[in-house]
């Protein structure tokens, strides 16, 4: 591993050109999106911000994601950019309380990438969509020159039908809302970045990446009264909870020793200088869910196979609205910021 060779991702915000921490899901994408991209499109439905748009059409609610994979490598332990692709768009919509039904592929191929490899993938990716239970109905294929691109680049894009009475969405937390994490965090980046720079830990990590729709589909089923889901993919489970407290205006509490870290993640992070709250996961989503309910819910997620390691690990709270803080096992607390960028890029 060149440690020299490695770049920050975290750069001064005033660089004219664009850098690898914009696409780190942090607050240079958030600056990205909100000083470019979302005044040249505008509209209200974009406005929504979440992992997936919400729209009405024909009398129905459809929820409607896209979604673009530049992993390195293509292939990691527990998963493939073709996994990545599928699970990643089918969450999306799952985190709007959506049951994914069809998904649109678009892939970018390298001059000189094998034909093997793009088969790999093709293949990999078919069978996550059946696993999910989602059809790919269309697709498209460019070629760019050797030299630019990285072999494959895959984007996929997804719509599902949200069940009546489901509305999952940041600004619908209130002071009192439990949080709940699916399970262990930081699996998919460390499994990448072992593969990636060659390390090993002692354990062979493998990535969570999973369709989590029948996951959500069990905690609708106990209530259709949550209030937000989120997949905490880039910027991992910190930004995610910054999301949504900056959109709740709540507050944010975490109970450091809650938050579940697997040994091997812990050790990882602790050799290469991480902190495992930033970092993406592919297979967990995070629940703000009203107190009233949490029991119900927390029990029902633990009855299914993607989330028998639910646990509670904070609250929504009235104090400094737009903030999260951890509280540390020593009894102190700290805050836990937006990311500016990625620790670990080109993971998703």
């Amino acid at each position: 591993m060149d440690i020299e060779a490695w770049t920050c991702p975290a750069p001064v915000r005033d660089r004219p050109r664009v850098v690898m921490g914009h696409g780190g899901g942090g607050a240079l994408s958030a600056e990205l999106v909100q000083q470019i991209f979302a005044p040249a499109y505008g509209g209200d439905v974009l406005a929504q911000m979440g992992d997936a748009a919400v729209l009405a059409l024909g009398g129905a609610r459809l929820a409607f994601s896209t979604d673009s994979y530049v992993v390195r490598p293509l292939f990691f332990p527990g998963g493939s950019i073709g996994d990545l692709a599928v699970n990643g768009t089918v969450n999306d919509l799952a985190m709007r309380g959506a049951r994914a039904a069809y998904l649109s592929c678009g892939f970018i191929l390298e001059e000189g990438v094998e034909l093997d490899t793009v088969t790999r993938v093709a293949q990999a990716l078919g069978a996550a969509a059946r696993t999910a239970g989602v059809e790919v109905a269309t697709g498209d294929t460019k070629v760019v020159e050797a030299g630019h691109g990285d072999g494959v680049f895959v984007n996929t894009a997804g719509i599902g039908l949200v069940p009546a009475g489901v509305d999952l969405r940041p600004q619908r937390v209130v002071p009192g809302d439990v949080v709940i994490v699916s399970g262990a965090i930081g699996v998919h980046g460390v499994a990448i970045m072992s593969v990636r720079e060659g390390l090993e830990f002692g354990v062979e990590i493998k990535s969570d990446c999973a369709a989590l729709g029948g996951l959500v589909d069990a905690m609708l089923a106990v209530t259709p009264d949550l209030h937000v889901l989120r997949d905490p993919t880039r910027g991992g489970l910190a930004a995610a909870l910054n999301e949504i407290a900056a959109a709740s205006g709540t507050g944010v509490v975490v109970r450091e020793r809650a938050v579940p870290v697997p040994s091997a993640v812990a050790n990882a992070c602790a050799i290469l200088g991480l902190d495992p709250m930033y970092i993406a996961n592919e297979g967990k989503l995070v629940a703000f869910v009203p107190r009233q309910h949490a029991d119900a819910v927390l029990e029902a997620m633990r009855a299914h196979p993607l989330g028998a390691d639910s646990v509670i690990i904070g609250e929504a709270v009235e104090d400094h609205p737009g903030m999260v803080v951890a509280r540390t096992g020593l009894g102190g607390t700290r805050v836990v910021d937006l990311p500016m960028g990625e620790q670990l890029p080109r993971i998703c």
